[in-house]
């Protein structure tokens, strides 16, 4: 039971929710995230690193950058099926909605300053 305690208390904070909805629309790398949440790096990089711990997501380099993506390769069933479930979560939210249109659009090249 203590794994699906941490993964509920992952779930627990708006901008970690923030995140996962977003990581629905495409990878994004730190400074897209903290661009679009508005937060400091050292606080996205925490809520990263706890959606990390419970296999929500998972990161990959891709050349100097390091992108986190929605885990589709979920060895615990629970996870994997929260994962599934959030997906039609908040489909009215304007917070959500906004945060999905700006991942779309965000272009790391000019908000990681290259």
């Amino acid at each position: 039971m203590r794994t699906e305690v941490k993964l509920f208390k992952a779930l627990s904070d708006t901008n970690r929710i923030r995140i996962l909805k977003m990581l629905e629309v495409r990878p994004l790398c730190v400074c897209e995230i903290t661009e679009i949440l508005g937060l400091a790096p050292s606080t996205v990089s925490k809520h990263l690193s706890l959606l990390r711990d419970v296999e929500l997501i998972h990161d990959f380099k891709d050349g100097r950058w390091v992108n986190y993506n929605l885990n589709q390769s979920l060895r615990d069933f629970c996870t994997g099926q929260i994962l599934e479930l959030m997906e039609g979560w908040f489909p009215d939210d304007e917070t959500i909605k906004n945060d999905k249109q700006q991942a779309l659009g965000i272009d790391r090249n000019l908000v990681c300053g290259s």
